[in-house]
């Protein structure tokens, strides 16, 4: 049994909570791939890049961010996080995708979801009304080109392909393809019965509440006839690392304040209260912050509930000081990474 740790953002630029001050993009890019080279240095698994179209991000092309990481890293792998596929078109997405795999001699993944955000859609020419049947049809034609060099192909939402040839190809064969969701039992069945590895993104609540989701998620898998290889289950998480838990609490919390009180204001939720936060914070609730030990335990106590295979965290809710974010990656390389796997092992 093992679990393989890593590190998930979606490359935030917004003013520090407490400063106020915003950074220039070149500069918090440059500080991103100062935090993958980081990561890989204190021996992380996976590096993950997410999508979004909106002033306080940044990623909205994690392919391209993706190939400079892999050009100053070696062997941490490097996956989306997701890939708002709905929005996308699959042909262009794989190429993406399996050009980064050569230029990172058989690193890259796709995590490929429908997107949280609806800014890509009416981008791209997409009809948000037609949010699951785009994700539906374009996730079978991703798969389509990725297991076949030439591809005929006919769907409701773009134009058909007829006997044509997709390049480059991918190092791996087949390039990994996850499906991310977020909850509903329809997109767990969509990942059991396409055979695909899932990623769940579990950010409120309580983790055990998704207990029920992933059992389903594996006895449909099995049902199904899936290789045990394909049936692999990611945990994602919002999180901070720091030397002492009340250190870590008070240092996280303006941050991931400020952006999920944004969020909830957009979408016609209150704003995020301290005592919210705390509940989040505590030992089982869906944030993973707290000293290293705490993370250990809380990842531990997730691991008891899912047996995932694979543990993301996201660091940067909110644009943290980079030097505070170096730390986090540090400490959690450094001591969760093998503190977890040690436990995992001898279980």
């Amino acid at each position: 049994m093992s679990l393989e740790l890593g590190i998930t953002t979606f490359v935030e630029n917004t003013p520090d909570a407490i400063t106020g001050k915003l950074l220039s993009p070149e500069i918090r890019f440059k500080n991103l791939l100062e935090e993958v080279e980081l990561a890989e240095q204190v021996g992380l698994d996976v590096f993950g890049i997410g999508e979004h179209h909106r002033p306080d991000f940044l990623a909205s092309a994690p392919s391209v961010i993706l190939a400079a990481a892999a050009a100053r890293t070696i062997t941490i792998r490097l996956c989306s996080a997701v890939s708002v596929l709905s929005s996308d078109d699959p042909v262009r997405v794989y190429q993406d995708f399996a050009t980064l795999d050569l230029l990172s001699n058989g690193r890259a993944e796709i995590i490929a979801g429908r997107g949280s955000f609806t800014e890509s859609f009416p981008l791209f020419g997409n009809n948000f009304e037609h949010y699951n049947e785009l994700f539906e049809e374009k996730l079978k034609l991703l798969l389509q080109v990725r297991d076949a060099e030439k591809v005929t192909w006919k769907g409701k939402f773009r134009s058909p392909i007829e006997n044509r040839g997709v390049y480059p190809r991918s190092m791996q064969q087949p390039l990994p393809v996850w499906v991310g969701v977020g909850g509903s039992p329809e997109s767990v069945h969509r990942a059991a019965s396409l055979g695909l590895p899932m990623t769940v993104a579990i950010i409120g609540g309580e983790p055990k509440a998704f207990v029920s989701l992933i059992d389903y998620y594996r006895s449909t898998s099995e049902s199904m006839g899936n290789e045990d290889k394909n049936i692999r289950l990611c945990i994602n998480s919002h999180g901070y690392v720091a030397e002492n838990p009340s250190n870590a609490r008070d240092e996280f919390y303006p941050y991931y304040q400020q952006v999920m009180s944004k969020i909830g204001m957009e979408r016609g939720w209150p704003p995020m209260s301290r005592a919210q936060y705390d509940s989040l914070c505590s030992p089982k609730g869906a944030v993973v912050v707290g000293s290293a030990q705490e993370v250990v335990d809380k990842i531990l106590y997730e691991y008891q509930l899912f047996k995932m295979d694979r543990f993301l965290i996201q660091f940067s809710v909110g644009t943290l000081p980079h030097s505070k974010m170096m730390k986090a990656i540090e400490l959690f390389g450094d001591k969760v990474a093998p503190a977890v796997k040690k436990a995992i092992a001898s279980m």
